[in-house]
């Protein structure tokens, strides 16, 4: 005798709930594992950069000025990689670059064939910030116009700073002829000598490798 076909569609049933519980738990424990996972390894990265001091995850752009015989450091943006360089190859190159750089070349050295293609995903961050002047100069109206030199370092300063990859904006011209070849100008702060090193560093390698710079103009 066959069971009645109320019992075998009950059967049905009743595994196919068994089915979807089960895989409701399962992505459960899993979404929750994955999720536990992510934050240990996030604190633990987190932790591993605060004390090695090697914050490679964020890209700062400064404008170095000299004013008055007086170098200024200024801050033009902070961003995590990521929002910089828009692929994962070109992030693995930057930091690949960035862990190599040493306290006598703090530039980043990438590849001869990526230079300008790594680069100017900085130059487009920073570019976006000064599009009004841009579209006052199209407009036809009075505007200044200064042209920036921009560079991938990242400086080797000791283990009580911190270390980050740093796009550098210098007056190309201030970079074609550096006013500080063997002097210092006045610093706002003492460890500001360290960033005349890389200056000068730059302003040699501008020379003979000037593929490792773009030229942006600002117009303001």
């Amino acid at each position: 005798m066959f069971p009645p076909f109320a019992d075998i569609t009950d059967d049905v049933v009743n595994d196919s709930g068994k089915k979807i519980v089960v895989t409701v738990i399962v992505s459960a424990v899993t979404s929750l594992a994955a999720f536990l996972f992510g934050r240990y390894y996030g604190r633990y990265k987190a932790r591993r950069e605060w004390m090695s001091k090697e914050f490679f995850n964020r890209v700062i752009v400064s404008l170095n000025i000299f004013a008055g015989g007086v170098l200024k450091i200024r801050t033009v943006l902070e961003r995590s990689i990521e929002e910089v360089f828009l692929n994962p190859v070109a992030i693995e190159k930057v930091q690949a670059a960035a862990r190599a750089c040493t306290e006598a070349d703090p530039l980043l050295r990438i590849p001869k064939e990526d230079r300008w293609f790594v680069l100017n995903f900085v130059l487009n961050a920073v570019a976006e910030l000064f599009v009004p002047g841009q579209i006052k100069l199209d407009a036809g109206e009075k505007v200044s116009a200064v042209k920036y030199a921009l560079f991938l370092t990242c400086e080797v300063v000791g283990d009580e700073r911190i270390r980050k990859i740093r796009a550098m904006l210098l007056r190309r011209d201030l970079l074609e002829n550096f006013p500080y070849p063997d002097t210092l100008p006045q610093l706002e702060n003492p460890w500001h000598e360290d960033r005349i090193k890389t200056l000068r560093r730059a302003a040699e390698l501008f020379r003979t490798e000037p593929d490792l710079f773009l030229t942006l103009e600002v117009c303001v």
